[in-house]
């Protein structure tokens, strides 16, 4: 599984994130966001093809516990985990950004 389109309403539980073997891009963000509608091609892109990554989009806002668990404030964040271990953030990235990071994985 690679890039996933929607923003899943319901969070995996923090537990399950942490102990999420191989590489792990956690997005979260809300559909209605511009930021987050103008990254999804260069992420899209970026993931094409990299079946070994999970590629998990949370929908976040007030009361979300794994947004806040993560120290989330602006969307879209992109973590990278590698075995639950976080290797990379990204915080409302260029599409450079989202290229070179998610391409060196």
């Amino acid at each position: 599984m690679s890039y996933a389109s929607e923003y899943a309403a319901t969070a995996p539980e923090r537990s399950a994130i942490d102990a999420a073997e191989g590489i792990v891009v956690l997005e979260f963000g809300t559909g209605w966001c511009g930021h987050c509608r103008a990254a999804q091609p260069a992420l899209q892109q970026a993931l094409a093809g990299r079946d070994g990554v999970r590629h998990i989009k949370v929908e976040d806002g007030r009361g979300r516990p794994l947004g806040r668990s993560f120290g989330v404030k602006l969307w879209p964040t992109l973590v990278v985990l590698r075995d639950g271990e976080e290797v990379a953030r990204l915080v409302r990235p260029a599409d450079e950004e989202i290229q070179r990071t998610l391409g060196s994985l």
